[in-house]
């Protein structure tokens, strides 16, 4: 596998990834882990950090 479609795979992934924490937030689901209620805060982490390694996934791709 080249780096460049390493980089592409590696774009599309964390870009899905966030684009469900945006679902989450907007459908304002509750997630429940061992009865644990996630706070949405962690959505907005979720979002960002993958979005951000998403946008340079698709960057070094070019």
């Amino acid at each position: 596998m080249t780096q460049k479609a390493y980089s592409l795979i590696v774009g599309i992934i964390f870009t899905i990834v966030a684009l469900v924490h945006v679902w989450r937030l907007a459908a304002g689901w509750d997630i429940i882990i061992d009865g644990w209620l996630v706070p949405m805060w962690v959505s907005w982490i979720g979002l960002i950090v993958p979005g951000i390694l998403g946008f340079f996934g698709f960057r070094y791709s070019r």
